[in-house]
């Protein structure tokens, strides 16, 4: 259970989080997971490790078969279309998986299926007979997104049953006002089912030495602080199959109509993926599953650090024969243009959609999110710095660098590698350097700095662009052809080194280069060789890196994200109105002037504050889902209007004694409802 990051491994098993096939993928997925977990594999490979990097689409869920419902499709219909999709964004974009395969496969039902029984069979499930909600007129239990109904904590009324998507509060079904069913509308009625729990309370000390113990400093700061959160508030156990005919079917005798619980046969993908890939290939996939001599890394978003740090550990850890991962490197939110990022409002940049718009641009899109990538907060990509980056980066420094260089090896020396002459102190310095980049970037690297280890990439750049500027070789040609000679030799030995450092990052510039250069492919540590090109080795004509991306390209994009904020602004305007209520119901609603006095942050929430108000009457405290949208600092004194005769309820631990009215905006944006300054506090509203 101790610290293992000092540990040596022979081989790494890397997974990325499983898409789900329920749309395409976009800048969010990419900057988030995929990249950072291509760049670090790709790395490990050119260092001559055994590496396999698993993914595959997740496929089985409620998600699945409500789009399902709404396009009159099947289930499995829906999934192979966005499985396809994906698989070929990835493989066109660069993300160079051993395997990529999908949850619907027959041997990952198998697989899944046997994990379960496995569990089962040892005693380690714990079976409970529970009511639910059932839908009568569709005689089908409803899984937690077929129910909605208004949210305790903040009012919003299309809460789900196992979220508000406007507060973030996790929800259970069974704390909705006035559920509804998504299938039919009705309220639906309890029922008795049965079910299967992982109870994660009885390994709640083995979680707590192994991650707060063992992983306290090599895990991020936010996958260690939200493992921390979970654990100190008290794990409970999680039910591991549902009601649903969509799903590895529960393999016990007499239970027809019950599935796996999505969340835990998703992660078990990654084993049935490994399992695929050693079929096809004639390998044993189990060392990579099982051996203490293997390093399991999983790439993913914040949403799903707590199933891969808590939940699928503990799964491994029950079963009794697979290793735990050694660390679980999570990134925030990626924003776009100052929004987050919505796949059902169209907000969002497409990768299919990027492929085609800007083709042959794979690796400027790789550069401009690894380089914003949300490692420690929330980032947000614009098309402005896509744009700046492309142009004044990697054209005008990258790019430049190496065609410049190229240019005049062809224009001095018909193409071939000069000789070295004398070196002076400014080519030794730029050769040392050079030697140090594959230390310092692969440093970055292997403690998942992504950002840091691409800017040292970027360095090298600057470093052989200084070089060649400061030495206009191009000047002294006439009067000084040896020096040239020893000048170009350097920067060519610089333009090799980052064809070799590159391809991680930007596997299709580093091929290029690779290609202009005449070089095959070298291991990492090569790049810092200062004679990786000999005197005399024919390079080939140069081509262009980089292109300057115009700005009509990039108004394109914009208004093509305007028409989108554009129509969901008239599709959300005119929302339809709420049944009829009599004028005796209206008047039992107390709705009074108040005024805020205090405001503070919820612990723990990201979108809920407490707040002292003056009701006129007496001073209260409210809880309201609106941290996202007001700064504490600015809320004191400021006039609202409150229901003020709402039944008291506990949120987060705090007792909050009535709601803020509010207004929201087609974009989520949020303004208080409130009187004139000088109207006191306690006017009735009528």
């Amino acid at each position: 259970m101790s610290n293992s990051s000092q540990k040596k491994y022979k081989r790494t098993t890397i997974t990325a989080a499983l898409p789900y096939a329920n749309g395409p993928i976009h800048i969010g997925h990419l900057a988030g997971v995929y990249i950072p977990a291509d760049i670090y594999a790709r790395y490990l490979r050119q260092k001559g490790e055994e590496v396999i990097y698993i993914c595959g689409s997740d496929e089985h869920g409620v998600p699945i078969t409500i789009k399902a419902r709404k396009e009159g499709k099947t289930p499995q219909q829906v999934v192979d279309k966005y499985h396809d999709l994906i698989k070929k964004s990835f493989e066109e974009f660069g993300i160079a998986f051993d395997h990529y395969s999908r949850t619907s496969a027959r041997i990952h039902h198998e697989t899944a299926s046997a994990f379960f029984k496995t569990l089962y069979d040892k005693g380690v499930l714990v079976e409970k007979e529970s009511e639910q909600y059932y839908d009568e007129e569709n005689k089908q239990f409803l899984a937690d997104r077929y129910i909605t109904g208004t949210c305790p904590h903040c009012g919003y009324e299309q809460a789900y049953g196992d979220q508000c998507e406007n507060c973030g509060t996790s929800l259970s079904p069974n704390e909705l006002i006035n559920p509804k069913s998504v299938l039919s509308g009705n309220p639906p009625v309890k029922k008795n089912t049965r079910h299967w729990y992982l109870p994660l309370d009885h390994y709640e000390p083995m979680l707590r030495k192994w991650i707060l113990e063992g992983h306290k400093h090599d895990w991020k700061p936010n996958v260690y602080g939200q493992c921390k959160s979970w654990i100190d508030q008290g794990l409970l156990p999680r039910a591991v199959t549902r009601d649903l005919d969509w799903g590895v079917k529960l393999p016990l005798e007499g239970f027809d109509g019950k599935v796996l619980y999505v969340w835990f046969d998703a992660p078990i993908g990654y084993i049935s993926s490994t399992r695929e890939w050693a079929e096809a290939t004639g390998r044993d996939w189990e060392k990579y599953w099982k051996s203490p001599d293997t390093k399991l890394v999983h790439f993913i978003g914040k949403d799903n650090i707590v199933f891969h740090c808590i939940i699928f550990p503990t799964m491994l850890h029950t079963e009794g024969s697979y290793i735990l991962p050694d660390n679980v490197p999570s990134n925030e939110f990626l924003n776009l243009e100052g929004n987050k990022i919505s796949t059902s409002r169209n907000w969002a940049v497409w990768l299919h959609e990027y492929l085609k718009e800007f083709p042959g641009k794979q690796d400027v899109l790789r550069y401009v999110l690894c380089a914003a990538a949300p490692e420690t907060k929330d980032n947000d990509f614009t098309w402005k710095d896509f744009q700046a980056r492309n142009n004044n980066e990697l054209l005008a420094v990258f790019g430049n660098f190496v065609n410049r260089t190229l240019v005049l090896t062809h224009k001095y020396f018909d193409g071939r590698v000069p000789a070295k002459g004398q070196i002076t102190g400014k080519d030794a310095q730029t050769l040392e350097q050079l030697a140090q980049f594959p230390e310092t970037i692969g440093k970055s690297l292997e403690h998942y700095r992504f950002r840091e280890a691409l800017s040292g990439l970027m360095n090298l750049a600057r470093v052989g662009n200084r070089y060649l500027t400061e030495e206009e070789p191009w000047k002294l040609f006439k009067t000084d052809p040896e020096r040239v000679q020893t000048i170009l030799n350097v920067c060519l030995q610089v333009c090799a080194s980052l064809a070799v450092l590159s391809e991680p990052f930007l596997p299709h510039t580093s091929g290029k280069l690779l290609k202009m250069l005449g070089m095959k492919p070298c291991k990492w540590h090569d790049g810092g060789r200062s004679n990786l090109l000999e005197s005399g080795h024919a390079i080939n004509k140069p081509e262009l890196l980089f292109e300057r991306i115009e700005e009509d390209a990039i108004q394109a994009q914009i208004e093509k994200l305007r028409v989108t904020l554009n129509n969901n602004s008239a599709g959300e305007a005119a929302k339809p109105l709420k049944e009829t209520i009599t004028f005796d119901d209206f008047t039992k609603l107390d709705l009074r002037t108040a005024t805020i006095l205090e405001a503070e942050k919820v612990p723990k929430t990201k979108k809920l504050l407490k707040l002292l108000v003056d009701t006129g009457v007496d001073k209260r405290t409210v809880v309201a889902g609106i941290a996202e949208h007001f700064n504490c600092d600015k809320l004191p004194g400021r006039k609202a209007v409150i229901l003020a005769n709402l039944a008291p309820r506990k949120i987060k631990g705090i007792e909050s004694h009535g709601m803020l009215l509010m207004a929201e905006n087609h974009d989520g944006a949020l303004t208080f409802i409130a009187a004139e300054e000088n109207f006191d506090n306690g006017s009735s509203i009528s």
